[in-house]
């Protein structure tokens, strides 16, 4: 399973641990992602989705707004 958002198309991004001596390690930045079922009204039905949590509160931010 590919860790990307299908909303928003986050991905994995790379970076360096950094240690007490300064020492680089690279390292991954894993999305916070989640399975979750939306309702979409186009097709008036449940759509299965890996999104991450910021896309989740967005959505229901929105859905709210309603």
């Amino acid at each position: 399973m590919a860790k990307v958002c299908e909303l928003c198309s986050k991905r994995t991004q790379v970076g360096n641990n950094r240690s007490h001596s300064n020492r680089a390690t690279k390292r991954k930045f894993l999305p916070n992602i989640f399975k979750k079922r939306l309702f979409s009204t186009a097709m008036q039905m449940f759509v299965t989705l890996k999104v991450c949590s910021r896309c989740i509160k967005t959505v229901a931010k929105q859905s709210a707004a309603k």
